[in-house]
């Protein structure tokens, strides 16, 4: 699973290079595909149920799922998530981060750095002995408390041989409950965070994801090992 999160943290490092106005959407899910191949690595993403491509790709009020597409083009300004995954040896990566596109507006750098340090708190919380709802509460408290909601119908998962295991992780949710955690475990943490409101829309192609009332949504992700040393993030370089 380190070497499958690797692959995925070298997905996000040159996809995110890419990012600028006037790149396609397509065009960023073919620079992943080319990590995956010069790695040896498979797609978990690519025909998951029938998904067309390697990366989710979800600028602005998009929250999760959006597809590539040649006709998607970045402009200055814009926020764009990219969620993406490899297979390495039979085991799963899975993470996500969401980036600006040129200049973007304070409100947007806001909530993506409360996004941000929201996964951090869930993160804080994976040590064995705590229970499975302390991650979410932490993300919950996190980012209500800065002035934003959280997503209920898109949750975090267990992660190993299948990218979505159980149990699932929600982002929210009181403390303490649940089985309690213990070293061995991994799980993919994805706070999904939006400016508005929580609800979400399922748009007619099946998979893309956008807020209810069309604010801006966050969505970042790491695929995390609990440890005897505490959590081990293995979709970092």
């Amino acid at each position: 699973m380190r070497k499958a999160g690797r692959v995925v943290a070298e997905m996000h490092a040159k996809t995110r290079e890419a990012i600028r106005p006037g790149i396609t959407t397509m065009e960023l899910d073919r620079i992943a595909r080319d990590v995956l191949d010069k790695r040896g690595a498979r797609s978990n993403f690519l025909n998951y149920h029938g998904f067309p491509a390697v990366i989710c790709t979800s600028p602005n009020d998009m929250i999760v799922h959006g597809i590539p597409s040649e006709t998607v083009v970045l402009q200055d300004g814009d926020i764009i998530s990219i969620d993406c995954g490899a297979i390495i040896e039979g085991y799963h990566g899975d993470a996500a981060y969401t980036a600006g596109v040129g200049d973007i507006s304070p409100e947007a750098r806001k909530i993506i750095e409360v996004t941000e340090a929201s996964l951090v708190a869930g993160i804080q919380q994976m040590v064995d002995g705590n229970r499975l709802t302390d991650i979410g509460h932490a993300v919950q408290t996190i980012a209500e408390a800065g002035g934003y909601s959280v997503v209920r119908e898109y949750v975090g998962h267990a992660i190993g041989t299948a990218m979505h295991e159980e149990p699932q992780v929600p982002n929210y949710g009181p403390p303490g409950k649940g089985p309690k955690l213990r070293s061995g475990m991994v799980f993919a943490i994805e706070p999904m965070i939006n400016m508005g409101r929580p609800e979400t829309f399922l748009l007619e192609d099946g998979w893309s994801v956008v807020t209810a009332d069309g604010s801006l949504s966050v969505h970042v992700e790491h695929t995390i090992a609990i440890t005897d040393n505490g959590p081990e993030i293995y979709t970092i370089p």
